[in-house]
């Protein structure tokens, strides 16, 4: 026990980084918090594109192969995304670099959320959809919280989370951006702008 507490007073530093590493690896807000801190640099983010110049090559999305339902288990219009700037963000309760950009979510949803040209689409793939909600009304997020009502086009998820996808008002992909990510920069409010400002 003596040779313990030796070892302990000289290697301090290292058994309290040892103790903060396993905590980081089995709680997953530890991990989201330390995955915030990285993507609060913004080294993580990727950037709106400009549009594509000729209708060949741009990606643009079929919203009538997108079939989400709301909290209350109604099918979301779709066609209300037309011509509007979309942003989607696919998600789940139990995945750390989520839960790590969903802050930024939040304050990228309550800066737009009453402009009548843009829609936020933050679906939740968790299998029991109770711990996606749980999770909301844990952390105070009050994202519109959607689930698939039929398969999600490829074209927007490849099966990685988290995926965030950018529309334009003509519906061409603008961004698509998968992992964590800040999405309450001043620059990335700039180019929400830019896009908003963007005829359809």
């Amino acid at each position: 026990m003596e040779n313990l507490k030796i070892w302990l007073r000289k290697n301090a530093s290292t058994a309290v980084l040892t103790v903060l590493f396993i905590i980081v690896l089995v709680n997953k807000d530890a991990k989201a918090w330390l995955m915030r801190q990285v993507a609060s640099t913004g080294i993580l983010n990727s950037s709106i594109s400009e549009p594509q110049k000729k209708q060949n090559n741009a990606a643009k999305v079929s919203y009538t192969g997108l079939m989400l339902k709301n909290e209350e288990g109604k099918i979301v219009d779709t066609s209300a995304l037309q011509n509007k700037v979309v942003f989607i963000n696919f998600w789940a309760s139990w995945c750390p670099p989520c839960r790590a950009e969903f802050p930024s979510v939040q304050k990228l949803y309550d800066q737009y959320k009453n402009n009548p040209d843009m829609v936020f689409l933050t679906v939740n793939l968790d299998d029991n959809v109770s711990l996606g909600k749980s999770y909301l009304k844990e952390k105070g997020f009050t994202v519109p919280f959607l689930t698939p009502a039929g398969n999600i086009p490829d074209i927007l998820y490849s099966g990685s989370l988290p995926t965030t996808v950018v529309l334009d008002k003509k519906g061409e992909i603008r961004m698509q951006h998968t992992g964590v990510a800040d999405y309450s920069k001043d620059s990335f409010y700039k180019q929400i702008d830019e896009l908003l400002n963007e005829k359809p």
